[in-house]
């Protein structure tokens, strides 16, 4: 079997996702571009929810579970009064509710005593989540429907306003990765004595990155490797330090938490460490620019 050529393009994109395609879609469009195979993304986001998604070429894929971490942040409406197969715009309808007498302060107060903080959700099923082998959505379109376990969430914010809509709530949320917003709204829609489901999602941003530097795939910017680390704690080391980063050596732990973006006096990046036993941190990245020296 011939070899995979290495890749030669290496950075990160900030893609304003379309509605009415896949990430993995986005992906593709950039292989292309590019002319590379060595390109993924962090976090996905449904074919009809449009937004930030971060998406990285060559050995910046390396890169990427540093920022599937970070938290998400989204705009997008609750509709009250109809549940859909989905949760979402894009299910058919299981049930209808009269939510007439829902008001604002109502919603508000749901959100605060029980969408707020660290909660507990169970996955929808037309999530990608993995069990036995399965991803969940896969079932689903079989028509099957499994037991789920609640998974812890952290929702750091959860705002609900009017929108120009009887019976629907903008809403804007900041949450933790794994957090499923259309679930949010359904027990929004639960809370409130009836149902809902979500429409109009929009991601505005995954951890540092927004939609103000996010652009069309066909047109995005190609950033720096190193813009991959912006949310890790900066570390500069000298040349003997990054002869034993190069070797993959454990060092000295470093001030802070980390993980830790270690860079050369030239500005390159050059690994990522996380933190390992009381006083020491260990490579969990170590790019080809700390090989190559």
């Amino acid at each position: 079997m011939a070899r995979r050529k290495p890749a030669t393009t290496h950075g990160l994109c900030v893609v304003d996702k379309p509605a009415g395609v896949t990430s993995h879609d986005v992906v593709g469009m950039l292989r292309r571009r590019f002319h590379e195979r060595q390109v993924g993304h962090a976090g996905t986001l449904d074919p009809d929810a449009t937004g930030v998604l971060v998406v990285a070429v060559g050995m910046t894929t390396k890169l990427l579970r540093f920022i599937e971490k970070t938290d998400k942040r989204y705009v997008g409406e609750v509709v009250l009064g109809t549940e859909t197969t989905t949760l979402d715009a894009a299910g058919e309808v299981t049930a209808r509710h009269d939510m007439s007498r829902v008001t604002l302060a109502d919603a508000r107060r749901v959100v605060v005593e029980h969408l707020t903080g660290d909660i507990e959700q169970i996955p929808p099923m037309v999530s990608a989540i993995r069990v036995d082998g399965r991803r969940l959505h896969e079932l689903a379109r079989e028509g099957i429907e499994i037991e789920r376990e609640p998974r812890p969430v952290t929702v750091a914010s959860f705002t609900v306003d009017d929108a120009d809509e009887t019976g629907v709530f903008r809403i804007d949320v900041t949450c933790s990765a794994g957090t499923y917003i259309r679930t949010l709204a359904a027990d929004l829609g639960h809370l409130l004595g009836g149902g809902a489901h979500l429409r109009d999602l929009r991601r505005t941003a995954v951890g540092a990155f927004t939609l103000d530097e996010a652009g069309h795939p066909d047109e995005c910017e190609l950033l720096p490797v190193a813009t991959a680390a912006r949310s890790l704690e900066r570390v500069v080391v000298d040349d003997a330090t990054a002869k034993l980063v190069a070797n993959g050596r454990v060092l000295p732990r470093f001030a802070g938490d980390g993980p830790w973006a270690l860079f050369d006096d030239q500005d390159v990046l050059l690994a990522v460490y996380e933190s390992f036993r009381t006083d020491q941190a260990k490579p969990s990245v170590v790019l080809p620019t700390a090989i190559g020296r």
